[in-house]
């Protein structure tokens, strides 16, 4: 049971930034918590249900067939947000892969090194229900409903756990640099790295389905308008993935993706997290271009201050 105090267990609702149980999590300390069932409201659920509602047709027409086979395999219940250990009944037999409540930002050596274990932080919050079409930050629709049905598929699964091992080789590698000035520069170059592919692949990835695209990307797949814009719209340029670009290639949240990139399988996938570990051993990933994301400080010592002893 979570140290949270009273007056934040008998708060009403889990709706993002206005929730104080999350708020005392985070003064604490607290980086994984428990899911406070009891407290989501009336509210709450209604958001859940009308976001999983309208997109629904959507996922039909754009998803990939595995995701929908994850939706199906999870049994997400459309009218209340769910349970996570409900779906961890379901979800760890198939791939090992649990989702894990969190209280908010995972610093990023932290996040993939729980993907290696094959433990996926998860938010619980849900955004307002008067806020359904844009939410800045991840919520528990954007989690479980965009990322967590991909995990029900083994191949997809290696590839987070692959991307995972890649964050671990750059711990191992900047550790040996002595020059702090020069391991700074370097790890924040492969964090930035690491973000874009991650962004380009598992948020905003298309995949080839036969002669048609498809999506798998949790960013594009959790929302509704974006899910027909990325297929359909003629002002999104959509190219084969080349890793080089794909790495160099800065990009904004605030908006809908006017690039995105073509990978041609999840084989293709894994062969191509394999690739960025290559890069990277062969120092290629130590000067990518500037801009976008930007590494914030909790990012990088959590690179510099991660356990690689084990």
């Amino acid at each position: 049971m979570s140290e949270i105090g009273t007056n934040a267990k008998t708060a009403v609702g889990l709706t993002t930034t206005q929730a104080p149980f999350i708020e005392q999590a985070k003064m604490l300390g607290e980086m994984y918590i428990e899911q406070p069932y009891e407290l989501y409201s009336e509210e709450n659920h209604q958001a859940w249900a009308a976001l999983y509602e309208r997109i629904l047709p959507r996922w039909h027409k754009y998803a990939h067939p595995r995701f929908l086979e994850g939706v199906e395999k999870l049994s997400l219940d459309p009218h209340a947000v769910p349970r996570l250990e409900d779906i961890n009944r379901f979800l760890k037999p198939l791939t090992g892969f649990s989702a894990r409540a969190v209280s908010g930002y995972i610093p990023a050596y932290r996040f993939f090194d729980s993907i290696r274990q094959r433990v996926f932080p998860t938010t619980i919050t849900i955004r307002d229900k008067s806020k359904l079409d844009y939410l800045p930050e991840p919520d528990i629709f954007h989690d479980v409903s965009g990322h967590v049905p991909m995990h029900t598929d083994q191949r997809f699964a290696d590839v987070l756990v692959r991307f995972g091992e890649v964050a671990r080789a750059a711990a191992h590698l900047v550790a040996e640099i002595s020059d702090k000035t020069e391991q700074l520069q370097q790890l924040n170059s492969i964090i930035k790295a690491m973000a874009r592919f991650f962004w380009f692949t598992v948020e905003f990835g298309l995949m080839r389905n036969g002669n048609d695209l498809c999506v798998y990307g949790s960013g594009i797949l959790s929302s509704f308008g974006e899910l027909e814009y990325s297929i359909e719209s003629p002002e999104v340029q959509r190219f084969p993935f080349q890793i080089e670009w794909v790495i160099n290639q800065y990009f904004e949240i605030d908006h809908y993706q006017p690039l995105l990139f073509i990978v041609d399988s999840f084989d293709h996938l894994f062969d191509q997290v394999d690739e960025l570990e290559r890069l990277m051993l062969r120092g290629e990933l130590n000067n990518v271009s500037p801009g976008e994301p930007l590494v914030n400080e909790e990012d990088l010592k959590s690179f510099l201050e991660a356990d690689i002893s084990a």
